[in-house]
């Protein structure tokens, strides 16, 4: 499947769709990882590291070989996630769509075009809550929740919102992926290399 992101055109396959295909996300965060990600059946791969000097880079090396590439702005050094950063990432990276904690860049994202994943940590019930709110009232794609292993949280979520859960943070083997899909999410998101192959 090939994707396209410039101005103008459309996703030629919608987020849940791609994630239903493809539940397990290789999540990158250095240039190990990066070659590892290239070689592995993994289609789609969150790009965690990286800086505005070697982004483009790092997104072609994935697109080139056949990746969905996401790229988590909060993470990329130098960076502003602001309308003239996101352009940026649009126009010289060329992912299929961004990630970030940030309701407002979810916002702004959505309006360049981007396909958005809000990723939001829920460490008590007011964080849950608090998640629950901004996704409601962002709408972003999809929302990646963090730690990935809380069943409850994403069953919680799950009623809450209506947009594709992906469970990210402290997946570990294959029982983790199978209890997160089991309670509601419909991929999962891992630096584990040894999982990406699943």
């Amino acid at each position: 499947m090939q994707f396209k992101n410039r101005a103008g055109e459309k996703y030629v396959a919608k987020l849940e769709e791609l994630l239903v295909e493809n539940p397990i996300i290789a999540a990158i965060r250095n240039e190990e990882g990066l070659e590892k990600a290239v070689h592995s059946s993994a289609l789609i791969v969150f790009v965690l590291h990286g800086n505005i000097m070697n982004i483009k880079e790092i997104c072609e090396k994935l697109r080139n070989a056949g990746k969905t590439v996401f790229v988590h702005v909060d993470l990329i050094e130098g960076l502003k996630g602001d309308n003239i950063g996101l352009t940026f990432i649009k126009e010289s990276g060329q992912p299929y769509g961004i990630i970030s904690t940030k309701p407002m860049i979810i916002k702004k994202a959505k309006q360049l075009g981007f396909c958005t994943i809000q990723r939001i940590f829920v460490l008590d019930s007011l964080s849950l809550q608090s998640g629950i709110k901004n996704i409601q009232e962002v709408l972003p794609d999809a929302v990646e929740v963090m730690p990935g292993v809380a069943s409850k949280i994403i069953k919680s979520m799950e009623r809450a919102v209506h947009v594709p859960i992906i469970a990210g943070g402290l997946i570990q083997n294959k029982k983790d992926v199978m209890e997160s899909i089991g309670a509601g999410a419909i991929a999962v998101s891992t630096t584990k290399e040894s999982l990406w192959n699943l």
